[in-house]
């Protein structure tokens, strides 16, 4: 069985948790998660790539155990998530990897490339998103992610996690238990929250701007494959579509779930190496 190594990288004046899997001799691929998620979400991909990878699975800023922001509205922004995921690969000598970004992470590799980092990745897989977020899905994420519940036990937090996320689709009790721990955090009265600063959803005002980037995604040429959940409200069926034929033109992948494939199950896992081979 293949574990895991947890490690902190000092990174931006930030301190970013990282969950490492494989030989750093294999081909790098870096998985990053979903707005108010951690990269322990991708465990059970991770594990079985990493036969064949070397896969780092980060913790965003403010999220999990990496650090919180001191100036939110200034970091929690997609630019400065890209200049994290830079100085990450600096730090492990990285010159090229592959990228698999779920929601959030997906619009760190856009940027990544679309900019001047863009020959440092290998090939982008975007896990249900797209240029443009509808914003009928932000203020549905809004009205959870800003103001975190809070639970007395860890049993409550992970019923309540099994709901709000049940769009992830189908996935294993271990995926679900696996994400509650990982998922909070003890307060100062010994109840539990959730393991992110509110805060992270300045990112929707601050950076409003970053939520529409056709033009950056017009510039993009990495080889490029589409994930889609098809009752997903963050990516519709007629901005899917409309990036099929711009930019880096990727193939799409639809799976039978809203807001995103977990990635975990044994045909997810088997779709992803897939893909990964099809687009090296």
């Amino acid at each position: 069985m293949i574990l895991p190594r947890f490690t902190l990288v000092p990174v931006m004046d930030h301190e970013i948790h990282v969950t490492e899997w494989g030989d750093p001799s294999h081909p790098a691929l870096v998985m990053w998660h979903g707005l108010a998620r951690t990269g322990r979400d991708f465990d059970e991909l991770a594990s079985a790539l990493s036969d064949r990878y070397f896969v780092l699975c980060p913790d965003t800023i403010g999220r999990g155990l990496s650090s919180w922001a001191s100036d939110p509205e200034a970091e929690y922004s997609v630019e400065f998530y890209a200049g994290i995921a830079a100085d990450l690969l600096d730090h492990y000598g990285i010159q090229r990897t592959a990228w698999l970004g779920t929601s959030l992470g997906g619009m760190i590799g856009m940027r990544l490339a679309s900019g001047p980092h863009a020959e440092r990745l290998t090939c982008l897989i975007l896990n249900d998103i797209g240029p443009e977020v509808p914003s009928e899905a932000i203020q549905r994420i809004t009205t959870y992610v800003g103001d975190p519940p809070v639970f007395k036990w860890l049993s409550e937090a992970e019923t309540w996690l099994r709901a709000i996320y049940r769009p992830f689709g189908p996935a294993g009790d271990g995926f679900w238990s696996r994400m509650a721990r990982n998922s909070v955090r003890r307060r100062g009265d010994g109840r539990l929250t959730l393991h992110y600063d509110p805060e992270i959803i300045v990112q929707f005002t601050a950076s409003r701007d970053e939520l529409t980037s056709w033009d950056r995604y017009d510039r993009i040429s990495t080889p490029c494959h589409l994930f889609r959940g098809r009752d997903s409200d963050i990516l519709p069926t007629d901005i899917a579509h409309r990036m099929l034929d711009r930019g880096p033109a990727p193939a799409l992948t639809e799976f039978d779930c809203g807001h995103a494939p977990n990635l975990s199950t044994p045909y997810d896992i088997a779709m992803v190496r897939r893909v990964l081979a099809d687009l090296a």
